[in-house]
């Protein structure tokens, strides 16, 4: 299986002062103090779920084609 890619939201959140990141695909949500933290957040998420979904032998959502 080749680099799949995912949709990764990225909105700001006023009251906690942080940028969230949330992953439609995979329900996967996290966050950064920068928009750039909260990318890296939501890669290392989207890794730790996959792997886990592997793991479980459960499908592995699909990314954006």
């Amino acid at each position: 299986m080749g680099n799949v890619r995912y949709t990764v939201v990225i909105e700001w959140d006023e009251s906690e002062k942080l940028y969230i990141a949330t992953v439609p695909a995979l329900s996967v949500g996290t966050y950064g103090e920068s928009r750039e933290e909260a990318i890296k957040s939501a890669r290392e998420a989207v890794t730790v779920t996959i792997e886990g979904l592997r793991e479980l032998g459960q499908p592995i959502p699909q990314g954006v084609t």
